[in-house]
């Protein structure tokens, strides 16, 4: 009897005739080959074609830079293939005229700091196919060290369609995310405000962290506006108590004995007006949102908005809040509610539209989109075997959000909340975040592209699931090694 390997390396009759009369391995016969018969096709292969194919014929290569760019066409396009030019709007324009000159209808840039936005921007309204490409895929031929060289390897590589382009949203995205980015930029400089201001406090002895939540409540503001007024009485600093504070008045007027420095008194009227300073920008980001999104075109096709969770309106902090309806907004632009997913808040649903947009037929398949947002598994396979695990690290903004999304699932009654705590019991809590963040990269991505509605089936329902998996795993097992396993009768 032929063994394994034989069996694999044989093939039908009506297969060799197939490679022998293309020349190449029949459908489904690579598969079939082992890894030796592999290499003396990839030989073949290799031997009969020397030459590779001309993807992009009308091709460019541009080597940005902070003060000049270089630019490469063929040489058969123009007597001088390689241009210098620099980076004014004035010197932009003779860039694409100058290509359009040439023949060229596609270029490749490198994405090189943000000076690459201003070229991408002009090319593109001037009509060119602009290819943005990431900078690792080019480096892997040493000796090129000027940028002459630099631009005529892209504009080779181009024209050979050996580089991928990367994804950049629509400017109607563009917009909105500037917008938001912009306030989330404030958001984290509100927070480091608040922190300076506690560390002040902490320094002249009051101990007010220690009665209160958070100093940038309605209590906190209000003891701290006092102080800075030239109040030095701690009862009467206590008196602006909130009712719904826990802590009575006689223990933050306690806190509020320390002694009053004037350097750290000037520090905590800076930091405090800084403070107010980002709470009035964050203000006017949230009125040019709402007047840009309210321009947008409506796509809910005359679909309400579903109520809203009341975990989710608990949870809101009432200066991260958004001063509109930014949920609705986002429902009447994409026609569908992300908030339904467990752990998505109205932060992170923005974070979603404004860095991908609502259109994800830009990724073939949500494997893909959760590829871009490097979520998947990094395996390192040779011979058809994983042979290492790495890492994939990343500062997309939108990964970053998701992660931290589904973070917090860790106390969620729900479904993605059982299956969050079983996978950090077993794998431990920096796997289980990332899977969890692949997971809620692929239920946003249905319901954006196929308009799929979110339904909670809860935990009990994961977990009674995942206790008939285990039992048909355990008769599976009992069935292999001959035994039966019956279930016991309730007590």
């Amino acid at each position: 009897m032929n063994s394994t390997f034989d069996r694999i390396a044989m093939k039908p009759n009506k297969q060799e005739q197939q490679e022998k009369a293309s020349g190449r391995p029949a459908p489904g016969g690579w598969q079939q080959m082992n890894r030796k018969q592999r290499r003396e096709w990839t030989r073949k292969i290799q031997a009969e074609e020397m030459s590779l194919q001309v993807v992009h014929p009308d091709a460019a290569g541009i080597d940005i830079g902070n003060e000049v760019h270089y630019v490469a066409v063929a040489p058969s396009r123009d007597s001088q293939p390689v241009r210098r030019f620099g980076c004014t709007t004035a010197e932009l324009k003779d860039m694409a005229a100058w290509l359009k000159q040439c023949r060229i209808r596609t270029v490749a840039m490198q994405s090189t700091g943000v000076y690459w936005i201003a070229v991408y921007d002009l090319l593109e309204e001037a009509g060119f196919e602009v290819y943005l490409v990431n900078a690792r895929e080019t480096k892997n031929l040493p000796g090129r060290k000027s940028d002459v060289h630099e631009s005529q390897w892209l504009m080779k590589l181009h024209t050979y369609g050996l580089l991928r382009n990367s994804f950049r949203p629509s400017r109607e995205i563009r917009t909105m995310r500037t917008y938001w980015r912009q306030r989330n930029d404030l958001v984290r400089s509100a927070a480091r405000h608040i922190q300076r201001m506690q560390k002040a406090l902490t320094q002249m002895n009051l101990q007010l962290a220690n009665v209160l939540s958070d100093v940038s409540g309605v209590t906190g503001q209000a003891i701290v506006k006092a102080i800075l007024a030239g109040e030095r009485d701690p009862r009467k600093l206590a008196e602006f108590r909130d009712k719904r504070v826990k802590a009575s008045a006689e223990e933050i007027a306690r806190s509020l004995e320390g002694h009053w420095q004037e350097d750290l008194l000037f520090q905590l009227k800076q930091e405090q007006d800084g403070y107010e300073f980002c709470l009035k920008q964050m203000a006017e980001c949230d009125e040019r949102l709402q007047q840009y999104l309210q321009q947008r075109e409506d796509r809910s096709a005359g679909a309400s908005l579903p109520e809203e969770k009341r975990k989710e309106r608990l949870r809101k902090k009432k200066e991260n809040k958004p001063q509109f309806d930014l949920r609705a907004e986002l429902f009447r632009m994409t026609g569908t509610d992300l908030t339904r997913i467990d752990g998505i808040d109205i932060r992170t649903a923005a974070t979603v539209i404004s860095e991908a947009g609502w259109d994800m037929s830009k990724w073939r398949t949500e494997d893909h989109f959760v590829s871009w947002l490097r979520l998947c598994p990094d395996n390192r396979v040779s011979g058809d075997k994983v042979i290492g695990k790495g890492r994939l690290p990343t500062t997309n903004r939108l990964t970053v959000a998701l992660k931290m999304a589904a973070s917090c699932l860790r106390q969620s009654d729900s479904y993605l909340g059982a299956q969050f705590r079983r996978l950090r019991t077993r794998l431990g809590a920096p796997v289980a975040i990332k899977a969890m963040a692949a997971k809620l990269a692929r239920l946003v991505y249905r319901m954006l592209r196929y308009g799929m509605e979110f339904v909670d089936q809860g935990a009990e329902f994961y977990q009674a699931r995942h206790r008939q998996r285990e039992i048909n795993s355990l008769k599976r097992k009992a069935a292999n090694l001959g035994f039966q396993i019956t279930e016991a009768t309730a007590a």
